[in-house]
């Protein structure tokens, strides 16, 4: 068949793409901004895309249209397929009707680690012998791709809350039929979606109710709504956590050390320990995914020996307090975290990586939940952990006025008021002259951001070079 995705070049189009390509069908597509690293995987797979939105895209007519959640009514591609009457449909249904059907779905969900836990638990499979397909949101450095297509029984998949399509408003999770579910962790986010926190809560809700009395939810014990929801499940349940949660989960992470070569904990089933592993992650968030995937490695039948091998050599996810270079002595890490939770866990994961070293924490305020004006003393808070603070500007300022936005200079000048150094930025290029010219041997430069930020990660590589 001949299949054309409207949006082809955001992550999950385009691994959905990859996915369709392997299994032998024609896949075109269109998108405004196709750029490093979605345009070379599309050009390694031939795969025809238009630059810009234009209804010749359509012809000749595909046999179905996917349209992603960033397209809506407007654009004129679109505005073409329902003049023409052609089918069109949504990537999350277009996932499930072609990929999952008769499959055993591992599907990880939760507001933070979804990514890293859906890698680690396909690498997981993968030692022990069971040759997961996959479809994750970030490059797996392990499979050195985000999506891959087998013969396998099991499948795992990132389960997005995000909104399905314009036409179709309910999360992606839904459309996945889990019979292995992990949720990770619940906290409002994506006010853009859900109007309120107990919104956001009934979509997990569902999401659990999916999973059939015969499967398996494994459960953040450390998250007061994942543990109130699992209540409810009829599926049995595989509680994870560490041991200052306080919350008594069967699978437990206890004695935890960090260290600059990663970090190191012992396992405990049912209080039964199962021996010392050791991951080359960072930070105690990154422990309890540990957990997430091996609990659900477990759930399918992985052996042991295989789990704990697997998360030794397990190389992370790319944007996932990567290393992207170092020069004078600066190392410059990315990282994806935008929530405040993400923000402050990812500033503590780094102190514990480079001890000794100051953490330069340098924050662009992207998404449309941290951009709101009741995010900022959240932030704050989160920021305070980091040395020295840097503030980008809004990334769309022209939504917001004084009584719905974040007010950036203000969350800098609160900063100085507890004592930590910090300034607001608005512009790239002055940022990384500021930062650069400060820069110290031994200084570690984290970039939090869950977009590009302008390119700034190889901008100030590049000045710390000269």
């Amino acid at each position: 068949m001949h299949y054309h995705l409207i949006g082809i070049a955001g992550t999950a189009m385009g691994s959905l793409a990859g996915l369709l390509h392997q299994r032998g069908h024609r896949v075109t597509g269109s998108d405004e901004g196709v750029y490093p690293p979605m345009s070379t995987l599309l050009d390694s797979m031939d795969v025809a895309y238009a630059l810009g939105f234009d209804p010749a895209n359509l012809d000749p007519t595909p046999d179905v249209v996917v349209v992603g959640n960033a397209i809506s009514r407007g654009n004129p591609e679109l505005e073409a397929v329902l003049d023409r009457g052609l089918r069109y449909t949504s990537a999350a249904s277009l996932v499930r009707e072609e990929f999952l059907e008769g499959k055993h779905v591992l599907a990880v969900a939760g507001t933070h680690g979804k990514t890293t836990t859906s890698a680690l638990l396909a690498w997981i499979l993968e030692a022990a012998g069971l040759k997961p397909s996959f479809l994750v949101g970030g490059v797996c450095r392990n499979f050195g791709t985000s999506f891959r297509l087998t013969d396998s029984d099991y499948f795992v998949i990132e389960a997005d809350e995000y909104d399905t399509a314009y036409f179709d408003k309910g999360p992606k999770m839904w459309h996945y039929r889990p019979q292995t579910a992990v949720v990770t962790n619940i906290e409002f986010d994506h006010s853009d979606i859900y109007r309120d926190a107990e919104a956001y809560r009934l979509a997990f809700a569902r999401f659990i109710n999916l999973i059939p009395c015969t499967g398996t939810l494994v459960a953040g014990w450390s998250s007061p709504v994942v543990r109130a929801l699992s209540d409810a499940s009829l599926a049995s349940v595989e509680s994870f956590g560490l041991e200052a949660s306080g919350s008594h989960p069967r699978w437990l992470a206890t004695d935890i050390e960090f260290g600059p070569e990663g970090t190191e904990f012992v396992l405990l089933d049912d209080e039964e320990p199962l021996g010392s592993v050791r991951t080359p992650l960072w930070g105690a968030f990154n422990v309890e995914n540990c957990l997430a995937a091996i609990a659900a490695s477990r759930a399918v039948g992985a052996n042991l020996e295989a789990v704990i091998s697997a998360v030794r050599t397990f190389e992370s996810v790319g944007r996932r307090l990567e290393i992207r270079g170092e020069a004078g002595g600066v190392t410059v890490v990315d990282d994806f975290a935008h929530h405040p939770t993400a923000v402050r866990g990812a500033i503590a994961a780094a102190s514990e990586r480079f001890p000794g070293r100051r953490v330069v924490a340098i924050f662009e305020p992207r998404s449309y939940t941290v951009q709101r004006k009741e995010s900022q003393e959240a932030i704050r808070e989160s920021l305070r952990g980091a040395n020295r603070v840097v503030i980008a500007g809004l990334f769309h300022p022209e939504r917001y006025d004084d009584g719905t936005g974040m007010d950036p200079e203000a969350l800098a000048h609160s900063l100085r008021l507890d004592g930590v150094v910090a300034d607001y930025l608005p512009e790239v290029d002055r940022i990384v002259d500021i930062v650069v010219s400060e820069a110290r041997p031994s200084d570690v430069l984290l970039v939090l951001s869950n977009g590009d930020f302008g390119g700034i990660h190889e901008k100030l590589l590049d000045r710390l070079k000269q």
